[in-house]
């Protein structure tokens, strides 16, 4: 008879091992304060303006919401944090999370930092992922012009060559050194450059071993079929598919631009198709195992649970190399660390970089949590429990 699985996202005692009665409190700040979307609008005016006024703001920032949602000012500092995690078994995916600067020189001066990154991952155990965005590495026009299969000047198809280049140098890096690479997706209307950047990548480093990962928005009603598409390319190819699987971060600007511009929206009709879709992808990559390794980016409880399941009751080993889960830094801590110290692998997303070129990245968080329905509530109420339960 197969053992039960012992997992459960409502243990506390687990979810916040990590944090001390003071970290405790200052989330519970945190969470109550970010769950009112005035404040959040009004810091997301008022924030960028301060650092443009040069006020004395960068303090209560790095003490409050960047200590909350990131790892550090530096790739050491970023460490540090990886350290402490992974006391507790939880990996991370190393994320620049400053947004790129246009301009070739900016683009070439991010490659060394990248491979910097790498090589400092592959020395450490608990750092098994870089995540990368293309447009940190290309202008973001020209993969619009590419997407929408405008012909390209000589001179943009040598821009675009060097943009491959760039690429190509980290995905090597990564393989040489054994660290997996997260590609973020980006808007749908420059997404079909990047899919085949990655898919060349693909082909090329993850012959033996899954090193390069496409990122999959289940939020986009075209994503199951193309998921299938991609393995059924990588199988004929002879490589191995990375998946990793998210929900999608670009909702309200998809949905306006689709209807500014009156062509049908790339999002789904609703939030129990995403959900259905998301599933479905996770299902599939379980049933494939042999051909791809699976990322399972997401904070639902239900999603996380499945998949979990799934691997034990197929008595595939927790701690497959093939499958990974991960939920961004500060957040569903009871998702992260349940699934941890039940034997699977699970990272943090973990961004670093400048409080001030960070903030962007925070901003865009701070909204998000706000629009996901009952986040907040949930969020909250587990803190409080574990708050009650250490009598604080």
């Amino acid at each position: 008879m197969e053992k039960q699985l012992s997992l459960s996202f409502d243990n506390t005692a687990i979810a916040f091992e990590a944090k001390t009665d003071k970290d405790l409190k200052k989330a519970n700040f945190l969470f109550s304060n970010i769950g009112k979307p005035w404040l959040v609008k009004l810091g997301a005016t008022f924030t960028p303006i301060a650092f443009k006024l040069r006020l004395p703001i960068k303090g209560i920032i790095k003490n409050t919401i960047f200590s909350q949602f990131c790892g550090g000012e530096t790739l050491e500092e970023a460490a540090h944090t990886a350290l402490q995690l992974g006391n507790y078994h939880v990996g991370v995916a190393l994320d620049y999370g400053v947004e790129a600067m246009e301009g070739e020189e900016n683009y070439d001066n991010a490659v060394p930092e990248f491979v910097r990154a790498i090589k400092y991952a592959a020395s450490r155990p608990d750092i098994p992922f870089i995540a990368i965005k293309i447009t940190g590495f290309a202008r973001f026009s020209l993969l619009e012009k590419i997407h929408a299969k405008t012909p390209l000047s000589a001179e943009e198809q040598q821009e675009f060559e060097r943009v491959r280049k760039r690429v190509h140098t980290i995905a090597e890096a990564a393989a040489l050194h054994n660290v997996g690479i997260l590609v973020d997706a980006e808007e749908s209307w420059i997404q079909q450059p990047v899919d085949d950047l990655t898919d060349e990548m693909m082909s090329l480093f993850n012959k033996k071993k899954v090193i390069i990962f496409n990122t999959f928005q289940m939020y986009r009603h075209d994503r199951l079929e193309f998921l299938k598409q991609s393995l059924d390319t990588a199988v004929k190819s002879n490589y191995l598919l990375g998946a990793k699987l998210v929900r999608g971060a670009y909702m309200e600007k998809e949905n306006k631009r689709a209807a500014e511009n009156n062509y049908p929206s790339p999002i789904q009709p609703s939030k129990e198709a995403t959900d259905r879709d998301y599933d479905a992808g996770v299902a599939f990559c379980l049933n494939n195992l042999d051909k791809l390794g699976l990322f399972v980016g997401t904070h639902n409880e239900n999603s996380c649970m499945q998949a979990a399941k799934v691997l034990h009751q197929k008595e595939v080993p927790h701690n497959t190399e093939r499958v990974s889960f991960s939920q961004l830094l500060g957040m569903s801590d009871n998702i992260t660390f349940n699934l941890a110290h039940a034997g699977y692998n699970v990272s943090k997303y973990l961004p670093y970089g400048p409080v001030k070129d960070v903030m962007p990245y925070l901003i865009r968080r701070a909204q998000e949590n706000t629009s996901i329905a009952g986040q907040m509530g949930r969020e909250l109420g587990l803190i409080r429990k574990e708050m009650k339960r250490r009598g604080i």
